[in-house]
């Protein structure tokens, strides 16, 4: 269960990760609110500060070889993160979520994220021990789901037509109006409803799900320790609360980034498929990564300039 790494260090690393998720949620943000530009670029240069020393720990411990699959890991997770953030904003707008009200969404949204990926990591582990062949469908599938990534047109979300939406209509008596920031109201004749937030919140965990088959094969290709696939991948998503406030108003400036996330999908796809014949070493993955990551962006920046220098 717990790969070639003892208790005491799962159990460590649980602390910490419980440890910074209560100075944040309950302490520095008791109350969900919006964090300001400066609040949110603060806590999110200091997860990614923590995140950088908890690999110089890896590579203290275990040495070079692991530290470099936990970066790699890492830097794979948190672009597959930012495009996540991506699709919250066009969820939110979609049903015209209030900025007071985004931040109670996010934060549950990424405490179950954390406990799908820890489902995820299990059971892919599992698979992966038991069925060796399972590797060329994780492979298939991030390699599917880059194509579709590139081809997917930008901006486009149905939520109604979402299985777990339309089940919660059938199941769930829904008002037709929000009540402030809560999941929950009751009328004046006794009845408890669910408000649209609640459908939100149901959304928003769909596509974590979504988004934790996609990346968890992702990681496996990377390296198969558990540890390293779980510890990467929830430095990933501690920032992304913060992160979302960071990005919110700039997301049309990363026009490129993407075709860059699918075509890391793409490549990482490749990897696992040819991992049999192909020896990739992980310092070379890590480069590749980096420049296509690094080259999204410039281009990005680039194309935002051009269009802020054009006349209107």
């Amino acid at each position: 269960m717990f790969g070639h790494h003892g208790a005491a260090v799962w159990l460590g690393f649980t602390g910490l990760v419980t440890a910074l998720l209560i100075l944040d949620l309950g302490v520095l943000n008791r109350r969900s609110h919006v964090l300001s530009f400066k609040e949110a670029l603060s806590w999110s240069l200091g997860l990614i500060a923590i995140a950088h020393l908890f690999g110089l720990f890896i590579l203290w411990r275990e040495g070079t070889g692991p530290a470099l699959e936990y970066y790699t890991g890492y830097l794979v997770e948190l672009s597959l993160s930012v495009d996540n953030l991506f699709v919250f904003i066009l969820i939110f707008s979609y049903f015209g979520v209030s900025a007071e009200a985004q931040p109670k969404v996010l934060k549950w949204g990424i405490l179950g994220a954390i406990v799908m990926r820890l489902i995820m990591i299990a059971l892919g582990a599992l698979l992966l021990d038991r069925f060796e062949w399972i590797i060329y469908v994780f492979g298939g599938i991030l390699i599917v789901t880059g194509i579709r990534m590139m081809k997917q047109q930008e901006g486009h979300l149905e939520p109604e037509k979402n299985p777990v939406v339309k089940l919660a209509r059938r199941i769930l008596p829904f008002t037709n109006y929000y009540d402030g920031t809560k999941f929950f109201t009751r009328e004046r004749g006794g009845a408890v409803l669910a408000t649209p937030l609640f459908l939100v919140l149901l959304v928003v965990e769909w596509s974590d799900l979504v988004f934790a088959i996609d990346s968890i094969p992702a990681i496996f290709a990377i390296t198969r320790d558990p540890f390293l696939v779980y510890s990467s991948n929830v430095f990933a998503i501690l920032g992304l609360r913060a992160l979302f406030f960071v990005l919110a108003g700039m997301m049309d400036k990363f026009a490129y980034l993407k075709p860059g996330v699918a075509i890391i999908l793409i490549f990482v796809g490749l990897k696992m498929i040819s991992s049999h014949w192909v020896h990739l070493p992980t310092v070379a993955s890590l480069a590749v990564i980096v420049i296509i990551l690094a080259s999204a962006i410039l281009f990005s920046l680039r194309r935002s300039a051009r269009e802020a220098s054009r006349p209107a």
